[in-house]
């Protein structure tokens, strides 16, 4: 995303439930709910799930992303991700696996120390502001 993009997203109560929201963001529309043990009725992804994710997506589209400016034989890459909050931190933790039987292990690695540089880590590892007007 370049510096001078705004994004702009807009949540709605559906109305399905106490918690069910419609998420309309860059044209693309998706439900949001909580899980049925916290009173949702699981429509959807519960904020933590899209922050999760979103962390995933931008890693996988960053190592790719290298390795196609690199022009190496990256075949696939994979993200599995956890958030759990210890002692009040939110503690994300990735493991990255990166597929190409001609890899060799010092691309597998500068792959990996790529996936730490993805924007959206950048962005909850580095100050933010929220205003609420």
């Amino acid at each position: 995303m370049s510096a001078d993009k705004t994004i702009t997203a807009q949540v709605s109560e559906t109305g399905e439930n106490d918690y069910a929201v419609s998420i309309t963001v860059s044209g693309h529309t998706l439900k949001g709910d909580e899980p049925i043990e916290s009173g949702g009725g699981n429509l959807g992804p519960a904020p933590y799930d899209l922050l999760l994710a979103a962390l995933g997506e931008c890693t996988a589209m960053t190592v790719r992303w290298y390795a196609l400016q690199q022009k190496w034989p990256l075949d696939k890459v994979e993200v599995k991700l956890t958030f759990k909050k210890i002692d009040k931190v939110g503690v994300f933790e990735k493991h990255i696996t990166v597929h190409g039987d001609t890899l060799t292990d010092t691309q597998r690695q500068k792959l990996i120390e790529v996936a730490a540089k993805c924007p959206v880590q950048r962005t909850l590892e580095g100050k933010v502001e929220i205003r609420t007007v």
